[in-house]
């Protein structure tokens, strides 16, 4: 070991000053929680503490402050001389520069400007910020860095460990050898089955092998206690006429039963900048940006493109409708990582980026989305809706438009489903499971191509939009209706300050309203009353299995009590109310009610 490489610490100041980091550093701490860790933090350190584990992996959603959770771990193993050095392996240049300001609040010094021809770090650093790109580039020289004195290895967001077999075999190779190992990631493991490097698998009841966590803390959870704050998930409809390869026009409605292939068509034309749709829904959700800036007057929002040229093109239709110029982020500039920190700290209404919405945005800010993008990996969804979720004060929302494609309105009702890595899955040659292909948006993401690329031999013809509904804790409201009608307007003009059981009253009450004036008659409802009582039955059923998931409580207890609750019969013979009354029920469970 070079005698310039060792850091020596007699009694290194870095614990005492951890406990002076806010829960979710960068960010401001949520309301009520400053100065002191949150309670899963707490857990985990204690956890951590009591097994001094090689190998530990926190499982937290976006906004819990994993971040400070390990400088934690890394503050007391470095006071009680377990390790000398730090290593902090992320997913991005941005983030690599923000380890290093988080490190250096409680007195670890990281030097997030470390490259490979350096071959060592300067004496004056307690270690380095590293991507896993950087490491995969020359595993061979992490490795001896690694062994040269005892370490500890942070991989923020580990899941990236298996993009590829190279970064994977590489992260496994540079970080063998070291004295401990924390993994951290707050969305859906991949859904290949390459086993990530450090992560335990075990098998469940199928035989199939998950990844077990040392300590997990889920956005139900960090919902229920203020973390994060509640989405409000907005989809618009409308009708799409495109001209496929073939030359044959095709028009359909958005959101109706379609085949997968015109339901990727459909959704493109939606996002094409030339359509009618994207500018109704950029002009709806700078209106829902006004109302949530009443009350939260730095609120900004956040277009996430499929590509340059859109984005550029979104930005341009932002500044008609604003009067202001947004943000553009672009993935190949240089100045992202700038431009990103300025508008954190600004005013600015919007930012509109391309595929910096992953790990690399940290805006707590951020509190109105529009997902116009044609990626659906459950990966890429969570990842992006984790921008908006940390909460900074209580009360705070999310809104995220998006158009009404099935596959995304699925995500967002499962949001607060937890899915663990699981391996020895057999591919399968359905559709949706390529549609949901995590290393095929890797590939796309990498290759970036602008629209012309993706849509060849497609022409977008006309794209109108219409309000379709609000999705929001399992549930939907809304009756539908067209851009700028009351019934769109009456939910664009939420308050901007509610916490999760006024935001699921109001709605309540929203769609009580919409449905007592609607214009249909009697009969014409009761003639789509089977078609109601199929999707309070889905919906009763999903939320449900979401719950015996987060309380272990087997599904035919829950129906029991459920049926105890509301009276009626098993799912299938009760009435509307009845299945009404139980998914109200199911609901108050998640929000702490008995």
């Amino acid at each position: 070991m070079r005698p310039h490489d060792q850091v020596q610490h007699p009694q290194h100041p870095s614990a005492a000053a951890a406990t002076q980091l806010p829960p979710a550093y960068p960010a401001r701490a949520a309301w009520g929680t400053a100065n002191r860790l949150r309670a899963w933090q707490a857990a985990a350190l204690e956890k951590y503490l009591a097994r001094a584990p090689r190998d530990f992996l926190a499982v937290a959603t976006p906004g819990a402050g994993k971040t400070t959770f390990a400088l934690r771990v890394a503050a007391e193993l470095l006071e009680t001389r377990v390790v000398r050095r730090v290593t902090v392996v992320a997913p991005t240049e941005h983030l690599k520069t923000q380890w290093a300001d988080a490190a250096a609040r409680v007195g670890i010094s990281i030097d997030p400007s470390f490259r490979n021809s350096q071959g060592r770090h300067g004496a004056h650093f307690d270690g380095v910020a590293l991507t896993y790109a950087q490491v995969a580039a020359n595993p061979a020289l992490h490795r001896a860095r690694t062994e040269a004195a005892p370490t500890l290895v942070i991989l923020d967001e580990v899941h990236h460990g298996g993009d590829s077999l190279s970064w994977g075999d590489a992260i496994r190779e540079a970080f063998e050898p070291a004295t401990r190992r924390l993994s951290l990631t707050g969305t859906p493991f991949r859904s290949d089955t390459a086993a990530i490097p450090f992560i335990t698998y075990e098998p469940d009841a199928d035989g199939v092998r998950r990844s077990k966590a040392d300590h997990s803390y889920g956005y139900g959870d960090a919902l229920r206690d203020g973390v994060v704050r509640p989405v409000i998930f907005l989809a618009y409809s409308g009708q799409m006429r495109w001209r496929t390869k073939a030359g044959d026009e095709v028009s359909a409605r958005l959101g109706e039963p379609m085949t997968k292939d015109q339901i990727a068509q459909a959704w493109r034309t939606a996002l094409d900048p030339d359509g009618e749709w994207i500018g109704s829904v950029l002009k709806a959700a700078d209106t829902r940006l006004s109302e949530v800036r009443r009350t939260v007057p730095d609120a900004g929002g956040l277009v996430i493109a499929t590509d340059q040229d859109a984005a550029r093109a979104y930005a341009g239709q932002l500044r008609a409708i604003t009067g202001e110029p947004p943000v553009v982020v672009l993935s190949d500039d240089p100045g992202a990582s700038r431009r990103i920190e300025e508008f954190g700290e600004g005013e600015q209404r919007w930012m509109v980026a391309v595929r910096m919405v992953s790990e690399g945005v940290d805006v707590p800010r951020l509190a109105v989305g529009v997902y116009a993008t044609a990626a659906a990996t459950p990966l890429f969804f969570a990842q992006a809706i984790g921008r908006f979720v940390r909460a900074r004060k209580r009360g705070e929302t999310a809104s995220i438009f998006l158009p009404s494609v099935p596959v995304l309105l699925g995500l967002a009702s499962e949001l607060e489903a937890e899915r663990d890595h699981a391996l020895d899955r057999k591919p399968s040659a359905d559709a949706d499971e390529v549609l949901l292909d995590d290393a095929a948006l890797e590939r796309a993401n990498r290759e970036e191509p602008a629209s012309d690329g993706l849509l060849a031999g497609f022409e977008a013809l006309e794209a109108n939009a219409s309000f379709d509904k609000v999705l929001f804790d399992g549930g939907e409201f809304g009756v539908g209706g067209d851009v700028g009608s009351d019934e769109e307007l009456d939910f664009l003009g939420l308050p901007g300050l509610l916490d999760a059981d006024q935001v699921a009253t109001l709605l309540r009450q929203r769609q009580a309203e919409h449905v007592a004036r609607s214009p249909r008659s009697q009969a014409a409802r009761a003639a789509v009353d089977h078609r109601r009582l199929a999707e309070l039955r889905k919906e009763l059923n999903q939320l449900v299995s979401a719950w015996a998931r987060r309380s272990g409580t087997p599904h035919g207890v829950l129906h029991t009590r459920l049926r105890q609750h509301s009276g009626g019969g098993e799912v299938a013979t009760a009435t509307v109310e009845q299945i009404e009354k139980r998914i109200e029920k199911v609901r108050g469970w998640f929000i702490g009610k008995s």
